[in-house]
């Protein structure tokens, strides 16, 4: 064909004829790429934005029945009216009510957190009016979470430690990164009236006497202003106590006139709170801060941050002899995936620029390679602009740099075939100029390559509406995958044109892809260039010019060895004869009936593939794990439990921890034991965060994988989960870090209903047939309504109360502030306030005689207002009791969760299988429901949205081929290309064993289905674009075939290889080599085990779907042809033409 004929595109005309303008273009997009780059926020794993919001309300002295009936219920009954609500969780504890809403996907955040603040302010009317705190509401992040424990620790008392831990919280808190600092372990101060019952009731005082005189004591009012002198002064009174001398020495007149001495009828001190919280690392007594970051800024920058003010305070504050010590750094974590993930992004792209050496040569293939870094930085410009669309700030994370990755074979999809057509054009019309060839290349291939980068984006679409928690964390995969895959077309078509007219040189006809040369005038020239570049580099660093010799040695090689003895040999004898070999398979293929035995021989291996995965099931996981870097115990006591009592269990806790580890010689895998008792002794992604002086937990950090000489941290874990239990009086769980968004227990069954009694009616009846049924593999099924916490009752005769003239309210208040406790007034200093707090000295309010001996004031108002005394016993009796140490409801139902963890080596989805069908045979009364919940519930919806977002990717991909074919069946020929992948992926699987993961896998099915297709459009829009130039069927086929199988292979090597490092977790330091010659090799790291099961299902399905596509997709459209003109009359486009005598000369 003469160069008239073909059609060229516009804009990459333009760009051929206006390069220096596209130079410089290339130059600002790679400058403001690596900007944006530079500043993008970073951290391990996405901000995930989802519609929650959590409700917190503090009722003190209140019992978990009380909470559900004054506050959960009035508030819920709101909730349930609100518009998009999912679901609604409360938990009614001792004090304090936690409310969890979760909305449907598509309400906005701030929409649903006014929606809940509307409901909340239409219930306060029936909830208690003098509420402690609450009710409030805020948004859940997920990237609120402590990113470090600063540890202080010396020969210093515990209030001096607090002292110190307070000034760098101020300095912490000051950080932009960061959201709040708790403090762990500190004493907490408090200025302490314990009134002497006997001697306060013998003096005729009371409570409230006591209150007014200290509150009409201690004030601290303005008085206005006087003018004197000319001066205008403000006038202020000063009362406020200045020490608790003056306190003690107070008067307070009783009811007779009389003047009492507070301090004869108290003991008033400068005290500390009852013990709440305990903190130890490694068994030393510490005061802890736990840094909570905010969401959606850089985790590295805020660990920096809190790094450098430690120096500064160590420097310039704080006294010789203090230790800080940090521990649990998220951000080395951080820091060691991105480091990771990015040498392996570097190790793929040079194992993709290798592979097109061979079919394309070593400069043609730089420059295709190129396409890779520069789609990349194009997709950091746009970046910034996609936060605000999708309502998160967009970070630079491990699913962002993993879609790099998994792009690294794709992106140069693009750019393969427009080069490679570029360098098949040039090379076969000897009297095109390099322009002609480009813009000819560029036009030829428009079609198939826009519609193979459509159908690549296309199965990642649905994926932007994934729903849930999942669906947020997963989401950032997508949308860099479809920003990147769209530069790289913006890449192809404008960039690469210009450096083909550039670089890419025509073959000698003579020598071929090799031209004899002098080689000292050849490598002078690069020699002393680069030698040149070396020398400034090693002024700015050792590495920058260890990197230009390297370049040099390379150059060297390429020129030496792997030119003239490794690709030309490829090139001009290896290649041709894989060609010829794989047109004479064609032929022979698609003569007779043999189309037709192949493509049986296909659906044949498809169901073999499908009977080998149900004979060898591979484990179905939803997250894939590893081992891990964290282990955490939880140790859960009574309710009621004492915090000290707590501390000694822990201790015990640890003494068991230590011994494993010693005995397992594991202690250098360690890097630090931090327990925690009473505050953050929780989940860290829980957003309640009321102390629980009944709860304690044990982190244990490992050190890197690498640094751990051998040790399993996973053996680690289950030793000690042997170890520490069989501990009276206590429930304990270890358990591992999160791999993904925290989903739950694997095991998790939810009953729900109106009353507890038929509750745990139920519960006991499915725990037997549970336990019949011979399940295995559940490690501890624990339930979480917890019914024997210690309660005593005061049951208020009314009849006795309305005769005295006192009300409930009355007796309730008085005996609050006799347990309890009330803060009347605040105690200030030089740095802070205390609270000054009234209440019983610690033997009258543990004896229950006293507190009935009690005598309540109040004013008759059956008398005239009159102050009357009335003992407690004469209104009230007490009993004891138990009662439940909290209530759970869901969807306005109390609701009992069973979970459970599971033993090494059982598959969770088995074990639900099996409790499903338990599950079935249970006959529960009207109105009680049981299901699963936790990471069943997750995966089911996870599932329930991939089906339906696979069938809309391919009804997306059959509305883009039929667009571009013009035909309802030439789309299901080539959709023939994702099945064969399937017999890849399930036989991978089934053969080698291996761990089948919800997620991962699923989104790995997603993207080979976006990427097998581009074979397929190549090969039959080539074949349909010979058979209009004149080739009949059998030979358009073959044509297209010999023509097309080296871009086919060039892809499908590309994408392979991309992920082959992260498949085997192959990492390698490249600023370690350049710098001091560390490549630090590493095989099997972290980050492989999160993500190697996505690679690996990418990798199979490419592999078998590349081998039988080059035959099958032939057949298939072979056949359809063939019916076509023998039983539908079609006439062959070609018929009548004159076939051209080669496929050179027809195109």
């Amino acid at each position: 064909m003469k160069f008239e004929e073909y059609k060229t595109l516009g804009f990459t005309n333009w760009c051929v004829e206006n390069r220096t303008t596209v130079y410089i273009f290339t130059v600002i997009i790679t400058l403001a790429g690596w900007l944006v780059y530079s500043n993008l926020p970073k951290e391990q794993f996405p901000d995930i934005k989802v519609p929650q919001v959590y409700i917190n309300t503090v009722y003190f002295g209140t019992a978990p029945a009380d909470i559900e009936n004054l506050i959960n219920k009035p508030i819920e009954k709101q909730l349930k009216s609100l518009n998009g609500v999912k679901s609604v969780k409360s938990n009614a504890l001792n004090d304090v009510s936690v409310i969890l809403v979760e909305f449907l996907p598509e309400v906005n955040s701030e929409v649903a957190l006014q929606r809940v603040r509307d409901a909340i302010d239409k219930s306060k009317q029936d909830l208690p009016v003098k509420l402690d705190a609450g009710p409030t509401a805020q948004n859940v992040e997920f990237s609120e979470f402590p990113i470090m424990n600063v540890n202080l620790a010396g020969n210093f008392p515990l209030q001096k430690l607090k002292d110190y831990a307070e000034d760098l919280q101020d300095a912490f808190e000051g950080l932009p990164e960061i959201s709040r600092v708790d403090i762990v372990g500190a004493l907490e101060r408090e200025i302490q009236i314990n009134v002497d019952l006997a001697r306060m009731q013998s003096s005729g005082l009371t409570f409230y006497d006591i209150q007014q005189a200290v509150q009409g004591e201690n004030i601290n009012i303005s008085g206005g202003e006087l003018n004197v002198n000319d001066v205008r002064r403000t006038l202020r009174v000063k009362g406020e106590f200045t020490d608790v001398a003056q306190m003690r020495e107070l008067q307070i007149r009783t009811s007779t006139g009389a003047t009492v001495r507070l301090g004869d009828v108290a003991q008033v001190e400068d005290s500390y709170e009852e013990r709440q919280d305990f903190a130890r690392l490694n068994n030393k007594s510490v005061v802890t801060l736990n840094v909570i970051k905010r969401a959606g800024t850089n985790l590295i920058s805020a660990s920096e941050g809190i790094e450098k003010i430690i120096e500064e305070y160590k420097t310039n504050q704080l006294p010789a002899g203090l230790n800080v010590i940090i521990t649990a750094d998220q951000s080395e974590r951080t820091k060691a995936d991105i480091h990771d993930l990015i040498n392996t992004v570097i190790l793929g792209f040079i194992f993709v620029v290798l592979v097109l050496m061979f079919f394309m040569g070593v400069r043609d293939a730089i420059f295709v390679g190129l396409s890779v870094p520069l789609s990349t930085l194009v997709a950091f410009v746009c970046f910034p602009l996609v936060g605000p669309l999708i309502g998160s700030v967009f970070t630079l994370n491990t699913l962002v740099l993993f879609a790099f990755l998994l792009g690294l074979g794709i992106v140069v999809d693009d750019a393969i075939v427009v080069i490679e057509n570029t360098h098949r054009l040039f090379n076969q019309h000897k009297d095109w100029d390099i322009k002609q060839a480009v813009k000819a290349a560029a036009g030829e291939v428009f079609v198939p390559v826009l519609s193979g980068t459509l159908t690549t984006i296309a199965p990642f679409f649905p994926l932007l509406f994934w729903p849930g928690i999942v669906g947020e964390f997963m989401k950032f995969l997508p949308i860099t995958l479809i920003i990147t895959l769209f530069a790289s077309l913006f890449v192809a078509y404008v960039m690469n044109p210009v450096f083909a007219v550039t670089f890419m040189q025509r073959h000698d006809d003579q020598h071929g892809a090799h031209v004899e040369v002098n080689h000292r005038k050849a490598i002078f020239k690069p020699t002393i260039s680069l030698l040149a570049v070396a020398l400034v580099g090693y002024l700015i660093h050792r590495g920058v010019g260890n990197f230009f010799i390297f370049l040099l040695l390379l150059y060297y090689f390429n020129h030496f060895i792997l030119t003239p003895r490794i690709l030309v040999p490829f090139q001009e004898r290896m290649l041709p004869k894989l060609q010829h070999g794989y047109r004479n398979l064609i032929s022979w293929v698609i003569t007779g009936y043999r189309p037709v035995f192949a493509v049986g021989a296909a659906i044949t291996l498809l169901i073999i593939s499908f009977i080998a995965v149900s004979i060898r099931q591979p484990a179905v996981v939803f997250f894939p794990s590893g081992e891990p870097d964290y282990v955490y115990i939880y140790n859960v006591m009574p309710v009621g439990t004492d915090a000290v009592v707590t501390d000694k269990t822990t201790r015990e806790i640890e003494r068991r921890v230590f011994k494993i580890l010693q005995e397992n010689k594991a202690m250098g895998a360690v890097n630090s034991v931090i327990s925690n008792v009473g505050k953050n002794a929780g989940d860290p992604f829980n957003p309640d965060r009321s102390d629980t002086p009944h709860k304690s937990k044990v982190t244990i950090a490992f050190v890197k994988s690498v640094d751990r000489n051998g040790v399993s941290s996973q053996a680690m874990l289950e030793k000690i989960r042997t170890a520490v239990q069989g501990i009276p009086g206590t429930e304990i769980s270890v358990e591992r870090e999160q791999n993904g968004p925290a989903t739950g227990k694997p095991i998790q069954i939810e009953i729900s209903g109106d009353e507890f009694e038929p509750l745990m009616k139920i519960e006991k009846e499915f725990r037997q047939k549970i336990k019949e049924a011979g399940i295995e593999g559940i490690d501890q099924l624990k339930s979480d309504l917890i019914t024997n916490k210690p309660e005593i009752i005061v049951q208020i005769d009314r009849i006795k109360a309305e005769r005295e003239g006192i009300s409930s309210q009355q007796i309730a208040g008085s005996i609050r502030t006799a347990l309890f406790g009330l803060e009347i007034s605040k105690f200030r200093d030089s740095k802070d306030e205390y609270p000054i707090m009234l209440r019983l000295k610690p033997d009258d309010r543990s004896q229950i005689e006293r507190l009935l001996s009690q005598e309540i004031v109040y004013r008759d108002m059956n008398m005239g207002g009159q102050l009357r005394k009335v003992p407690l016993s004469a209104v009230a009796t007490i009993s004891y009791s138990t009662t439940y140490s909290q209530i759970n409801r869901k969807n306005q139902q109390r609701v009992i969760t069973l979970s459970s963890d599971i033993v090494p080596g059982a598959n969770a989805n088995a074990i639900n299988l099996q409790i499903t069908q338990v599950m079935n045979q249970m006959e529960l009364p009207n109105g009680y429901h049981i299901q699963l919940g936790g990471e069943q519930e997750a995966q089911a919806e996870t599932t329930d949205f991939l089906v339906v977002a696979f069938l809309g990717a391919i009804m997306l991909i059959y509305l883009i081929l039929a667009t571009q074919f013009n035909s309802a069946v030439k789309p299901i020929i080539i959709f023939s290309t994702i099945l064969l992948s399937l017999i890849g992926v399930l036989l991978g699987f089934s053969i080698f064993n291996q761990s089948f993961s919800v997620i991962m896998s699923g989104v790995g099915i997603f993207a080979l289905a976006g990427i097998v297709i581009k074979n397929g459009i190549l090969l039959i829009e080539f074949t349909e674009e010979l058979r209009q130039r004149g080739f009949p069927l059998r030979r358009a086929i073959i044509e297209a075939g010999g023509i097309r199988m080296t871009p086919v292979l060039l892809t499908a090597s590309a994408v392979i290889l991309g992920l082959i490092p992260l498949a085997i977790g192959l990492t390698i330091d490249f600023a370690g080599f350049f710098s001091d010659l560390a490549p630090n090799i590493v095989v099997g790291g972290d980050s492989a085990v999160f993500w190697n099961i996505l690679a690996w299902t990418i990798i199979y399905g490419v592999i078998f779907s590349t081998i039988l596509t080059l035959v099958i997709v032939p057949c298939l459209y072979y056949i359809n042809e063939k019916v076509r003109m023998k039983w539908f009359g079609k006439v062959d486009p070609a018929e009548g033409m004159t076939m051209p005598e080669s496929a050179e000369a027809a195109i």
